[in-house]
């Protein structure tokens, strides 16, 4: 790896010199625009719109252009001029709990190196932070620009990561998570067993990009002149309505058989009466004179099966069909 920025990390009246680096990389696979007759590259040329010349890299500037059209250019020496309190420093402002950054704040990850004469500096301050459990927040300059970052330790490395400003991060503006919703206790339930069922320890390296895995046998297949393998299509997403409760219980049923477990009968027994329930709910909440026609009929069945769950299921009913 190579260092990208150099400087000290300063915490009260210690310092500790620090190399950084990138700790994370994209492993997309990176195209070239071509012609597509004949596979030529496509250059693109940076051209004046005023007038009409190509311009060079040196002669490049950035401009800035307000509402009511007009424009300032600003050169290197201006964006050098502008005050940068921390310079080459990572200056520690304060120490906070970890669970009090939201990791949606989170930015970018970079590992910090100390110098070969900070190793005791250094490990004073991992441990310090891993004994108190906190992380630093510090502000630091990279790339022409000041940015809010914290410190913290991961294995035996200080990684440094930064963090959006406050007014970085747009608010959650949706109407419809203020209206009241009704569940059921068992929805609840079994959505509490679905959790469970699908539980376990997060390990990463369980994963895999599998479209970045069938794009490179692509191209090595287009590159060897052989034809592609077939590629299967995952299993699409039913966009079919159907009922909350046997969705949940159906869902559980594929966790365990994942798992090579045999699917809970007794929940399976909840969910078919449960569903079994709802139907004549939404009869008799749709009409009353149809309810009452449909519980004449009734009494040739076993009537106290089929009029109890009714009545307690129509009470619920508009609730539920909305949580649904």
């Amino acid at each position: 790896m190579r260092a990208i920025w150099k400087g000290a990390v300063s915490f009260g009246l210690v310092n500790v010199p620090v190399r950084l680096f990138a700790a994370t990389q994209e492993h997309d696979i990176r195209f070239h625009q071509v012609h597509r007759a004949d596979g030529g590259r496509i250059r693109m040329k940076r051209v004046c719109s005023v007038c009409g010349e190509e311009v060079s890299y040196d002669q490049l500037a950035k401009g800035f252009e307000a509402e009511d059209g007009r424009l300032v250019v600003l050169t290197d020496e201006d964006f050098e001029s502008l005050p940068l309190a921390t310079g080459h420093e990572i200056d520690v402002v304060e120490f906070v709990p970890t669970e009090q950054v939201d990791p949606v704040l989170y930015g970018r990850s970079y590992y910090l190196e100390p110098d070969s004469r900070a190793a005791k500096p250094y490990a004073l301050l991992r441990e310090a932070l891993e004994t108190t459990e906190r992380v630093a927040v510090v502000k630091v300059a990279l790339r022409q620009r000041e940015s809010l970052a914290v410190l913290r330790v991961r294995d035996r490395v200080i990684m440094l990561q930064t963090l959006l400003w406050p007014d970085e991060v747009r608010e959650a503006d949706f109407p419809i998570l203020d209206e009241d919703v009704d569940l059921r206790p068992q929805e609840l339930r079994m959505a509490a067993s679905l959790v469970d069922s699908m539980a376990t320890d997060f390990d990463p390296s369980a994963f895999e990009d599998d479209y970045q895995k069938a794009l490179g046998e692509l191209v090595d297949a287009k590159l060897e002149g052989a034809a592609p393998a077939p590629v299967q299509s995952s299993e699409a997403a039913s966009t079919e309505v159907v009922d909350l409760l046997s969705a949940l219980q159906a869902s559980v049923d594929r966790a365990k058989a994942s798992r090579g477990e045999p699917p809970s009968k007794t929940a399976a027994k909840s969910a078919t009466k449960a569903t079994a329930e709802k139907a004549p709910a939404r009869k008799t909440a749709t009409k009353k004179t149809s309810a009452a026609k449909a519980t004449a009929p009734a009494k040739k069945a076993p009537a106290k099966t089929a009029k109890a769950p009714a009545k307690k299921s129509a009470a619920k009913k508009t609730p539920a069909k909305r949580s649904a």
